[in-house]
């Protein structure tokens, strides 16, 4: 009996030295598993975890919206066009919201398409402001997406617009040309032309010239065919006129052309033919420069009109020793702009009657007779003024004087066809 006793405690001892080895090898395989064996049980835990966020992102993407929606100027823009440039898109769902504000608040009107594929602001938006949008589209299972960016426009010492004549809707005469000013120097003036049409239903080919950095003129071999339609086209928008400024016009504009009025001024015989397609409907004496002030000669446009205006020979050159001008004639009637310089043909009711027709007298303008307060509509000046349009073209020749500068005025008929196109930059 104690022998088997002492067995049995033997055996419970050797098993409980097996079960202590077992549970060394067990911790040792514990241990060891983190470099080798147990990268079993490694990999196990991870597919666990995969498995997991797998489910995760299967959920996630049952609540993501297909919707993608594109908003530009991108966000963070700066010298964003005012016309064309704003635009909101999307693909893979529908618009359902747009709304869009300056920095301060103010509301930009916009419209959603027809087909809620885009959106875009309804009016031209300002310079030198900062513009919010926030965009919200729904995919095919209704699933909302956003989108939100900021962006500044171009600014004023950033960008540059042209300052054109004639009008939009008016009605001018056969030599006014197009002419365009721009507020800043052009350097990149072939690209600026190319933004740049006019063309006429008469089908007459139309050139832009380069006077120098700022302006540019437009206009045909020949004088415009009466009434005919031409239509100016200002695409500017984003082109870059020189190193960091953008043009922000695009703009269209359409002006008729009047019946074919030429007016021929002859110091020599000190009068005026005034001609409609080439024949003369009225003969007005004139008087023109004196010889100490001769009258520019050339082909010169009408550019401004005014009933009655102020005349001051400083504002022109002719002063006394006193600073004082040799005239200042506040109410000059029927006064009619050919130069920049001052040349003018108007009205005169102070001079000799005899003078009209018979001597050139003045300081460099062309008078007819008048009377004061220009309301008598029965003198010559009367009339002419009554019968010109500003674009009608008024031929000074035998003065004596120089021709008058292309650049001076609207009068850029004075240089041929070949020199024209010789200043056009594409």
């Amino acid at each position: 009996m104690e022998k088997r006793v002492m067995t049995d405690s033997k055996r419970r001892k050797g098993l409980m030295t097996a079960s202590a080895l077992l549970g060394g090898v067990l911790v040792l395989s514990a241990c060891s598993g983190g470099d080798d064996g147990g990268g079993k049980a490694g990999a196990s835990d991870t597919g666990d975890g995969a498995s997991s966020q797998a489910k995760v992102d299967e959920a996630a993407a049952k609540k993501t919206s297909e919707a993608q929606i594109r908003i530009t100027p991108k966000d963070g823009s700066d010298n964003a066009s005012i016309n064309n440039g704003t635009a909101v898109t999307v693909s893979k769902g529908k618009l359902t919201s747009v709304t869009m504000q300056t920095s301060t608040g103010t509301a930009v009107a916009g419209q959603i398409s027809a087909d809620k594929k885009s959106w875009k602001p309804t009016a031209q938006l300002s310079r030198a402001t900062t513009y919010k949008i926030a965009a919200e589209a729904a995919d095919s299972s209704g699933r909302v997406a956003h989108e939100n960016a900021s962006f500044a426009t171009v600014s004023p010492a950033n960008s540059f617009i042209g300052n054109f004549t004639p009008e939009d809707g008016s009605t001018v005469g056969v030599g006014m040309p197009v002419s365009i000013n721009f507020d800043k120097a052009i350097t990149n003036k072939a690209e600026v032309q190319k933004g740049i049409s006019v063309s006429s239903s008469s089908g007459q080919e139309v050139v832009g010239h380069w006077f120098n950095a700022n302006r540019l003129d437009f206009r045909p071999e020949d004088y415009w065919t009466g009434g005919s339609t031409v239509t100016l086209k200002l695409n500017l928008d984003g082109v870059e006129g020189a190193n960091g400024v953008y043009g922000v016009q695009q703009k269209t504009v359409t002006f008729k052309i009047g019946r074919n009025q030429v007016s021929v001024v002859d110091a020599a015989t000190k009068t005026m033919k005034v001609m409609h397609d080439g024949k003369t409907i009225k003969s007005i004496p004139i008087s023109a420069g004196s010889p100490e002030n001769k009258t520019y000669q050339g082909q010169m446009v009408i550019s401004e009109k005014f009933k009655e205006t102020r005349m001051d020979g400083s504002t022109v050159g002719f002063k006394n020793d006193d600073g004082k001008g040799e005239y200042d004639i506040k109410d000059v009637p029927h006064a009619m702009r050919l130069s920049n310089s001052g040349t003018f043909i108007h009205g005169n009711y102070w001079g000799a009657k005899s003078i009209f027709g018979s001597a050139n007298t003045s300081h460099g303008c062309v008078g007819m007779s008048d009377t004061k307060g220009a309301g008598d509509p029965n003198t010559p000046a009367a009339w002419f003024y009554n019968n010109s349009l500003i674009g009608d073209v008024v031929v000074v020749k035998n003065t004596g004087d120089k021709t008058v500068a292309p650049d001076n005025g609207l009068n850029g008929w004075n240089l041929d066809w070949a020199a024209w196109k010789a200043g056009s930059a594409v």
